[in-house]
């Protein structure tokens, strides 16, 4: 079950800071998201360019990000959230800048790299946890969790359409004003969190408590899960834009018209999948067959030998990714009781963009020394081991329990 939300109203400050916050959050994964259908096409023309470079470009943002990520969290706890989701969103900025500007394929993986250097994410949810009461912040949490998806889907669109009007830098320069419009917002919208007590040195607790995220089974399995989603993901959109274009004869700023439907097909199959798994207690099954629509999206995109059948494979691939995508934080949380979540999920998303960038780097390598098939082969593969660990008997998500701290 999901967790129980409660009734009592959010106060005026609290609206106002989920609602700043969220829409803060899907500025900058807006600008993240809009060049994932784009890069493997519009930056063959730069110098410089090999599908193994693009590839690094794809995923740069995601080692920047998995390295930064837990660090930056650690330093808003010393000197304030607000300094370093600033500093941060200019980081972001200043690697737009570098991409926009780029003309060879290097430059945008420096940018793309400065981009998830800004790894403000877990700095965000830090904010909003200390700006909203216990009794609201799940509440405040799904709604910036919603405002992630509704980016993702609106990027998809709005990426190959703003680089269909003015080009691949256009976009990055959107990146930039998006960061600029959020820190405006940070600094007018949100509030100042009160000053609060000096916490007692629990630094023992801290590194138990990240022992066991690491050596936990089921947070094991539920930490490779992430990875090999987003290790997918940007798989996809290293073979898929292409395909829209040699296969489906699309030119590059109408590559939208196939993400929108392909979208709304997969909402339209993840909610019966969702109420399946939560409500009527099949969430293995729910959870095996979205990774099987994986296994079989990817493969079946690269071989298409007609436009239907690609069209097909992408709304196959977004009804697994967006479940598994809503599920498996939901999962996490429910492994682990309160006083372990913020480590776990640190864990967690740490794993989510080194899967980025492993998808990026290594399915660049693959399709340029192997071709497609190869790039293919390994989603397969990969989403193969995954359901494995997931079938009868194994990492079916325990009731909540504190993590040992020794």
């Amino acid at each position: 079950m999901f967790p129980v939300i409660t009734e009592h109203p959010m106060t005026a400050q609290e609206r106002r800071t989920v609602t700043s916050l969220a829409t803060l959050y899907s500025f900058r994964m807006l600008g993240l998201f809009m060049v994932l259908p784009l890069l493997a096409i519009y930056a063959a023309d730069l110098r410089g360019a090999s599908p193994a470079m693009i590839g690094l470009a794809l995923g740069a943002y995601g080692l920047s990000q998995a390295l930064l990520q837990l660090p930056l969290g650690w330093l808003s706890d010393q000197v304030g959230r607000k300094p370093v989701i600033v500093g941060g969103l200019l980081l972001f900025v200043l690697g737009s800048i570098v991409a926009a500007l780029a003309d060879n394929i290097y430059g945008i993986i420096a940018g793309r790299a400065l981009q998830g250097a800004g790894a403000i994410a877990s700095t965000v949810m830090a904010l909003l946890a200390d700006l909203t009461g216990e009794e609201q912040r799940t509440k405040a949490m799904a709604v910036v969790g919603m405002s992630i998806g509704g980016s993702f889907a609106v990027a998809l669109v709005l990426g190959p359409l703003v680089a269909g009007w003015a080009g691949l830098s256009a976009v990055f320069w959107f990146n930039g004003l998006l960061a600029l419009a959020g820190i405006v917002l940070v600094l007018t919208r949100v509030p100042n969190p009160g000053r609060k007590p000096a916490p007692a040195d629990n630094s023992g607790v801290q590194r138990g408590l990240l022992r066991s995220s690491l050596s936990d089974a089921t947070l094991l399995r539920l930490n490779f899960s992430v990875f090999a989603l987003h290790f997918t993901l940007m798989a996809l959109f290293l073979v898929v834009p292409a395909a829209l274009r040699d296969v489906a004869g699309l030119e590059r700023g109408s590559h939208w018209l196939v993400y929108l439907p392909a979208l709304l097909v997969s909402v339209a199959g993840m909610v019966p999948m969702m109420i399946q798994g939560e409500r009527r207690g099949r969430l293995r099954g729910m959870f095996l067959l979205a990774i099987t629509l994986l296994l079989l999206a990817v493969p079946l995109a690269v071989t298409a030998p007609v436009a239907w059948v690609l069209y097909l494979a992408v709304a196959i691939f977004f009804t697994g990714f967006n479940y598994l995508e809503a599920t498996l934080p939901s999962l996490v949380s429910k492994v682990v009781s309160a006083e372990g979540k913020g480590t776990a999920l640190g864990v967690f998303s740490t794993c989510q963009f080194f899967g980025t960038f492993a998808g990026g780097a290594a399915g660049g390598w693959l399709v340029q020394h192997g071709g497609p098939l190869a790039l293919a082969g390994c989603c397969a593969g990969l989403a193969l081991a995954w359901w494995l660990l997931f079938l009868p008997g194994g990492a079916v998500p325990a009731p909540a329990r504190p993590l040992p701290t020794r």
